[in-house]
This record gives C-alpha cells, structure tokens and sequence, in this order.
C-alpha cells in the first residue's frame, strides 16, 4: 500500500459541509516522514489541520496532526476524518474500539454509525478575571463584556472559552486577529472559543459556536472538537449540564460550513467527542 491522500469532511454527513481535513495514511510498519515534509504537506493542502495516520497493529493507529503553521499535539475534527477513512475503507470495522496514540497522550476510539472520540483528561488551565485583561480581549474580540466567567479549559489543547450573550452577538464577532494572535501566545492557548448558549431557539442545540486560532494559522474554524469538548466541560462545571449527558454544538454558520459536533459525558466525568464524516477526495502522496 502506498501512501494515501485523502480530503475528508468531518462532523457532517454531506460534502462541502462541516470541517476539512487532510488525511495521509501512511503504510504499515513505516514509519512518519521527517518534520518539514509533513509540514509543507499541511502548508500545501492548506486545511486547517492534517492527520498522518500510522498503523501500528490490529486498531491501533499513531497521529500526528499539522497546521499549515506547526504542528499541534491533538485535532478532533481530523481524528474523527482519520477514523472515518479507516472505516470507510475496511481498516477498522463498524463496532471497533480503537486505540489512537498521539502526543496528547493514548486515546480510545469507538467507530460505529459514527465516531466517538475519547478526549484528554478536562482540566481548568486558569482563569482570565482581571477587569485589564478582560477589557482587553472583549476589545480584540468585538463584544460586549460577558455575564460569565471567561476560562482556560484544556481536554488536551488548551483554549479560551468565552461566553457571549445572543447569537447575534457571536455573529457579529469581528476579532483583530494579529492581535489575537499575541493575546493567544501571552496566555499559552491554541485561540478563543466563543459560545452562547441555545436557551430559547428551539433547535435542539446546547450551545451555537465560532473558533479563533490566528497563532496557528487558522483565522475561524468551521468545526472544533478539542475545543468544544473544553466548552463541555465548562458547562459541566458551572452546572449547565450533569453526567451522563450528551450536548450538540452548531458551529460554521457564518462560514456556510455548517457543522454539528457532538459530545457525550459519561458517569466517570470523561469526554468524547463525536461526529460523521465524508470523504470528498482521495488520491496518492508522491513525495
């Protein structure tokens, strides 16, 4: 098997939907090719993220995942494109738990109707509550200061979650995005993650959402599922969902990209996120 090249979308079950992905599946018992050709791989198909898959034995698959900038140590959009393809080709079957090893640590990976992806450990990074630093970001972002508090949630990349009061707030979100860039790099965060909550519109969403990562190359993201499992776990905190529970997210609307991301919360308090996919392309690496 040569090394194949795939675009994928995920968190959608139609083409031209959800979040695009490069996937390189690369043969078994390789090994990844060096640091600057998979960069310039990502920088070329100019996706947010790209996945090189290895497989290392029955349901068991290393990833490593590049920006078109750097790389990052976890995507949930390209692991569930990457577990998609694997399905969807007859490497792993419907049914299958997976074992999806990555530099955020060992993952488990449940593909059926769709994927469930396991994600790190939740944990609270820091809080942003100084009114200075506040002011700061509500002026980067375009907003109005938020009722609640902005938090640093991490369930295995580190991101701001920032609370707006109406969807047409989160729509008229217009962020300065060099300026973004700098207030990620100051507080160690791949970007913002803004959300507000579905009270009231009746679509059977928990929460509508948009995803900054300017510092990584990524201007607005149509789908983020590192991300909206660290919103999960906010709102699991502060008393907005329990466990066992299952919360639905809408994200890319204002990029005609819609996307649906779903995570479940099982008793223990871990999180998975999960999605369909659809691949759009398929092809071969020839360098």
């Amino acid at each position: 098997m040569k090394n194949r090249l795939y675009i994928v979308d995920a968190f959608t079950d139609k083409p031209f939907g959800g979040n695009t992905a490069g996937v390189v599946l690369l043969e078994p018992d390789s090994q990844f090719p060096g640091d600057e050709l998979m960069q310039h791989v990502a920088a070329e198909l100019r996706y947010s993220e790209t996945a090189f898959v290895l497989p290392t034995g029955d349901d068991s698959f290393s990833l490593r995942y590049f920006t078109p900038e750097g790389e990052v140590d976890l995507c949930g959009h390209a692991t569930i494109a990457t577990f998609g393809v694997l399905c969807q080709e007859g490497m792993v079957a419907k049914g299958s738990v997976c074992r999806c090893r990555t530099l955020a640590g060992d993952l488990t990976v449940k593909v059926g109707e769709r994927v469930l992806m396991q994600m790190a450990e939740p944990r609270r990074v820091d809080v942003i509550n100084s009114q200075t630093d506040v002011e700061q970001l509500c002026s980067i972002m375009g907003s109005n200061m938020p009722d609640l508090p902005i938090e640093i949630i991490s369930t295995g990349l580190p991101d701001i979650i920032f609370p707006v009061a109406t969807l047409d707030e989160l729509n008229r979100l217009a962020p300065d995005m060099e300026a973004l860039r700098e207030f990620s790099r100051k507080w160690g965060v791949v970007g913002v993650h803004a959300f507000v909550l579905s009270r009231g519109l009746d679509d059977g969403s928990t929460a509508h959402v948009r995803n900054f990562a300017p510092l990584y190359g990524v201007n607005e993201e149509s789908a983020t599922g590192t991300a909206n499992a660290a919103l999960t776990h906010y709102l699991l905190i502060h008393g907005f969902v329990g466990r066992p529970s299952e919360c639905k997210f809408v994200q890319g609307e204002v990029m005609n990209h819609p996307s649906v991301v779903t995570t479940v919360i099982d008793v223990g308090g871990e999180i998975y996120v999960g999605g369909s996919s659809r691949i759009v392309a398929r092809g071969e690496l020839l360098v």
